[in-house]
Order: structure tokens, then C-alpha cells, then sequence
């Protein structure tokens, strides 16, 4: 807890509050159980069964958002108090060359992955910077090299970056700490689509364990409050 925030008698007013977008996929339930100890946690997502047995395992509260329609977020939001951290964990990806992607998959991309989270943000700064929180963007290799077939995805990870380093500016004096995380290829259902359209082998163990990227998270909001941790990357090791 900050120095700076005020002291309360109640146990539960001095634990963080950590929402988690996409909390139900991979590395979004993987953080949800390390954190649960420890924060509570408000687990956003379309709703369905995985959620509600995420919360009910996790003892989290769910928050339903369509991240494709960003004017429904602040009816969503209105019954939530405090929010101390902000993971943006959901995300979406179509591969394809520029010359064949439509528009449609343009604007949905970015919709979900830059536009739904800049706004979310917006609405939850008041309390994030009363918290003095940390905001959390979870990017991906992509956000920092584009490579053919990527356009879309990546072009939308750039955009993320620009608007975590533009936070971490405007949000400083502020008390609140924006991180940038970049996974490589990680065991997930999102993987498991992506080598499919790349025409290739799911192997699991080939790639990241989502548990990695969330000890990694974790790392990053647990961290003292007089260090903030930028731009952290989370690269494959070495064969065991």
C-alpha cells in the first residue's frame, strides 16, 4: 500500500482491487489465481460459464464488457468503488497481408485492442489515481516488430504502446504507474488460433506457460512504489 493513502481500520480496505480484462483466457485466469491471495479481483470478460467459475474459484467479482462497444462501458463500471490496477489483458488477432484484409478486420482489431482499453482507462483514472495504482498493458512481441501478415494486430499494439508511454507522461504527478508487458508466444487458446491460420503445429510446450506471463504481472504490480517497471519483456528460455 502507498504511503500516501489514507490508513483504514478495515482488512479489506487495504488490499488492492485488480481488474483483469479477458480474465477468463489463459494468461487472464493464470493472474487471476496468482493474485487471488492477496488482491481482489474484478474479472471482466463477455460473461459465460468459464467467468462465473473463475469468480467462484477465485472469489472475484465478474464485470461483463462488450470491448467492441466502448459507449457501454460507463453504465458497466457504475457500480464498482475502488479499482487500485487495471490489467489490459483482452485482445484479439486475425492474420493476413494487407491486401487482403478488409476494413472490418481493421476496425475490429483496434477496437478491441487499443480503443476498449484507452477508454476504460479513461473512466477508471479518478479512482486509479486516489489509488495511486498501476496499469498494466499487456502487449506482445508484435508491439514492437511488424512482420508481414501481422498489419492489423500489430498496427493495434503499436497504438498500445503509444498509449501506455503517453500515460506514463501525463499520469506520473499523478502517482499512477503504467507498465508495457510483451510476451512472446504464449500456450494459449489465442496461440492455438494464431498457428492455425499460420498453418502450423499447436505444441505447448513449445511456447510460454501463461503462468510465466502472470508471475511476470505480478512482479509488476507488486513491485515497491518507488520503482516503476516500463517496458518488461517476456522471452522463451532456454531449452530445460
Amino acid at each position: 500500500m502507498s504511503p500516501d493513502r489514507p490508513v483504514s481500520s478495515d482488512p479489506a480496505a487495504s488490499r488492492p482491487v485488480t481488474l483483469i480484462t479477458g480474465a477468463a483466457g489463459g494468461i487472464g485466469s493464470a493472474l487471476a489465481r496468482t493474485l487471488a491471495a492477496t488482491h481482489d479481483l474484478i474479472l471482466s470478460g463477455r460473461g459465460g460459464e468459464k467467468l462465473d467459475a473463475l469468480c467462484a474459484e477465485v472469489g472475484g467479482r465478474p464485470l461483463t464488457l462488450d470491448l467492441t462497444r466502448p459507449e457501454t462501458f460507463a453504465d458497466a463500471l457504475a457500480g464498482l468503488d475502488r479499482v487500485t490496477n487495471v490489467v489490459h489483458n483482452a485482445g484479439v488477432v486475425d492474420l493476413g497481408a494487407v491486401g487482403e484484409q478488409a476494413h472490418a478486420v481493421w476496425t475490429h482489431t483496434l477496437a478491441v485492442n487499443t480503443v476498449a482499453p484507452a477508454e476504460l482507462t479513461r473512466l477508471l483514472l479518478p479512482t486509479l489515481r486516489q489509488e495511486r495504482g498501476t496499469l498494466v498493458f499487456v502487449n506482445s512481441g508484435a508491439g514492437l516488430r511488424a512482420n508481414a501478415g501481422w498489419g492489423s494486430y500489430a498496427a493495434s499494439k503499436f497504438a498500445l504502446r503509444a498509449l501506455a508511454d503517453v500515460l506514463r507522461e501525463e499520469e506520473a504527478g499523478n502517482g499512477v504507474r503504467v507498465t508495457s508487458v510483451y510476451p512472446g508466444r504464449t500456450a494459449t487458446e489465442m496461440q492455438r488460433k494464431v498457428r492455425g491460420q499460420e498453418g502450423a503445429e499447436y505444441t505447448p510446450g513449445a511456447f510460454i506457460d501463461p503462468q510465466t506471463v502472470a508471475a511476470t504481472i505480478a512482479f509488476v504490480l507488486n513491485a515497491p512504489r518507488d520503482a516503476t517497471l516500463t517496458d518488461v519483456s517476456v522471452r522463451p528460455g532456454p531449452p530445460a
